[in-house]
């Protein structure tokens, strides 16, 4: 059997936990070489432990540019090259509008944001010299309709998705190729920032009647990073959300 990234370097950050994590592990098992990026090395460590010696580990908080930095060059040097890049790195919490501080607003929008942009900005230059690369931007459906308590959160994945975009007509003429994933609620830690009340009222609403799996999530970003099955996509987002968007 042809596995689908074989000679392929994969930076998933957010490889620590939840979607991250999973697609890391689903791009391992079709034999990209995976580094792992996460401000929790060690959460990255331990699953590099159950993988093996394709998988490396690095530190870094995407919210700050030399770390950023920092970290792409210990990757290329290592790996000497990324030909596909998932940005996966994110936090979630639930805060009404009328009580966000601007220092809560700006922390999400730093690092689910920002982040994106920093570390694309980073990893596009060593792609857009080999002429080759993917990038795999994760949003939420909550950016296309909005979330209770989550205005700082709908905001920053809203932006990942124009930011989606504009990559995308960027990059083309390089032949990097930059799409999103929005999926829907997906069980992973990432729900601890939600009221109980929140995560019941919204899994009530879903046509499919549950929440999703982050291994559910990961096949779709597997398509977007091989070749020939995600050659055609370009700006685009696909959205594995249970229904709630349709």
């Amino acid at each position: 059997m042809t596995l689908k990234l074989e000679g392929k370097v994969a930076l998933v950050v957010g490889g620590g936990s939840g979607i991250g994590r999973a697609i890391a592990s689903l791009f391992h098992a079709e034999g990209a070489v995976v580094a792992l990026a996460d401000r929790n090395a060690d959460a990255c460590a331990q699953l590099a432990d159950e993988l093996d010696a394709r998988a490396s580990v690095h530190r870094v908080d995407v919210s700050d540019e030399a770390s950023v930095a920092a970290m792409v060059a210990e990757v290329i040097g290592r790996h000497q090259r990324i030909d596909v890049l998932v940005n996966s790195a994110g936090i979630l919490d639930e805060t009404p509008f009328l009580e966000m501080s601007a220092d809560t607003f700006d922390r999400m929008i730093g690092i689910n944001l920002r982040g994106v942009f920093l570390v694309s900005r980073a990893v596009a230059p060593h792609m857009v010299e080999r002429r080759n690369g993917r990038i795999i931007n994760v949003a939420s459906q909550l950016a296309l309709k909005g979330g209770t308590g989550l205005s700082h959160y709908c905001a920053a994945k809203a932006g990942v998705l124009g930011l989606t975009k504009s990559m995308a007509r960027d990059l083309a003429p390089y032949n990097v190729l930059t799409n999103a994933i929005a999926p829907g609620p997906i069980l992973t830690p990432m729900l601890e920032g939600l009221s109980p009340e929140w995560i019941a009222d919204k899994e009530a609403e879903l046509p499919l009647g549950r929440f999703g799996r982050a291994e559910e999530v990961a096949p779709s970003a597997l398509m977007l990073a091989a070749s020939p099955d995600g050659d055609l996509y370009l700006g685009q987002t696909l959205g594995p959300n249970s229904g709630d968007v349709m």
